[in-house]
Formats: structure tokens, C-alpha cells, sequence
């Protein structure tokens, strides 16, 4: 089945990944996409991965943000993303009619990525991504599929990297030419006076982050929709589950 319909990356991050009636509603809301976009998802999965650690009493550290990836926490990174959250993602949407399939950024060489070391950090298996490989996704996107990516990646030497989830959507929609990047979040957009800013450009961002209007949790959202718009994705958009079926929210523009 072939279609000329845009594309359109979305991310979704790991705070509800396991929550039934979130899920329901993410599939709900992919479909309504599908009536005029091809969706191409990209998950993430911190809070179960930092739950197995616990479990495991395997020890880990944040630092700027950034786990901290020694081998034995690789193995539970790849674990909860390429194998539960991955799975379970795929699974919610094969149960309600779309043809899903699960995919890591391993898979076909989707996404290439460096050792990184911020400011010469020592991170460990922390991965940047350097290139991206989107002709199989394109093949599948042409047959009708929906790929479901885990962001694990493949480092240049051959080895496996946790990667950030919001850096692989973005590259992925930049190589894919996607029309948008929707991150997919709890809230609306970004809210001033309670009501939802439409359309921000990048340097009111800052503008705004500089002055405290856009604070918290909220910071990083913004900065990294504005960085996949740097990146060169035509526009990045924040917004939660109903935004996502009605192409509401904030769109980060140049």
C-alpha cells in the first residue's frame, strides 16, 4: 500500500508508558492521526527503567539530566525499552487494528550514534546521535506499517548506547522530512495565564524561560522542541494526548 500522506514523529515518554487507560487514549489518538498523516513513534521508558534498577539494587546516577550507563545498567536499559516498553507499545496498537511494528534503533542501522562526553564527561554507554538510516522506515511506511522505535542505538564501534529518546525523534523527523514533531506530554502546551501559547519561536523560548514564564518541568520540553527545530524539522509541537488527535498545542517554529 503505497500513500503520499506526511509524516509525522511522535514522541512519547516513559512516565505513563505503563498506564491502560493512557494507553487506550495514545492509540486512540494515533488513529486519528492516521486519517491524514503517516505516524512514525519514537518511546521512551525512564520510570521503569529507574523502578528495575531499584529492583535489582543495581546502582545508577544522574548527571546534568543524563543517566549514567555502566554495562551492567545497559543491559536493563535495553531490557525495559526494547523489550517491555517496545512490546507493550506495539501490542496496544496491534489489539486495536494498527499495523504496528517494533523496531530499535539497532535495527537496520535506523540510528547511528557516538560515545558521548559532554564537557568531558565520562558517561558511559551514553550515546549521541551522529546519523540516521531512514530508507527501511520509508519501505515500511510505504506498506502501511507504523514503526514503533526504542531509542537504543548503534555506536560507531559496534556497540549498543541508551540515547535520548527526544535527540532519536528528532533526528528521525529531520532525515524523514517530516511535516511535524509532536512530544507528546501531560499538559495542553506551554500555559501562560492558563491558556495555551499556539505558536512560539525559538528566540521567544529563551525569552521566555529567561523571564520565568516558562518554568520546571516545562524548560526541557521546550528546549529540546526548539533544538529539533535548529536541527532542521519544519516544526515541533508540545502538547498532550487530545492535542495530538487535533493537531493542538504549542508549535515551536523558526
Amino acid at each position: 500500500m503505497s500513500t503520499q500522506k506526511p509524516v509525522v514523529v511522535i514522541k512519547i515518554g516513559g512516565n505513563e508508558i505503563d498506564d491502560a487507560a493512557f494507553l487506550g487514549r495514545f492509540v486512540a489518538a494515533v488513529q486519528a492521526v492516521q486519517a491524514d498523516c503517516q505516524p512514525v513513534i519514537v518511546h521512551g521508558g525512564g520510570k521503569e527503567i529507574a523502578d528495575l534498577h531499584q529492583r535489582l539494587q543495581v546502582p545508577f546516577e544522574m548527571v546534568q539530566g543524563v543517566r549514567v550507563t555502566s554495562a551492567e545498567s545497559l543491559r536493563l536499559v535495553e531490557m525495559v525499552l526494547s523489550g517491555l516498553v517496545n512490546t507493550r507499545v506495539v501490542r496496544w496498537l496491534v489489539n486495536r487494528g494498527v499495523e504496528a511494528i517494533g523496531l530499535t534503533g539497532v535495527d537496520a542501522g535506523l540510528v547511528q550514534v557516538t560515545r558521548w562526553q559532554p564537557d568531558g564527561l565520562d558517561l558511559g554507554y551514553v550515546g549521541k546521535v551522529t546519523a540516521v538510516r531512514v530508507a527501511p522506515l520509508q519501505r515500511l511506511l510505504a506498506q502501511g506499517f507504523v514503526p514503533v522505535i526504542s531509542p537504543v542505538s548503534l555506536g560507531e564501534d559496534g556497540q549498543t548506547y541508551n540515547v535520548n529518546a527526544d535527540h532519536v525523534a528528532a533526528a528521525l523527523a529531520h532525515g524523514l522530512q517530516a511535516s511535524r514533531l509532536v512530544f507528546v506530554t501531560n499538559v495542553p502546551g506551554v500555559l501562560v495565564a492558563g491558556r495555551v501559547v499556539r505558536v512560539l519561536t525559538i528566540g521567544q523560548v529563551e525569552e521566555m524561560i529567561g523571564e520565568g514564564i516558562i518554568t520546571g518541568g516545562m524548560v526541557p520540553k521546550v528546549r529540546s522542541a526548539a533544538e529539533a527545530v535548529v536541527a532542521g524539522v519544519y516544526q515541533a509541537v508540545i502538547t498532550d494526548l487530545d492535542g495530538l488527535a487535533r493537531t493542538g498545542g504549542t508549535a515551536i517554529v523558526k
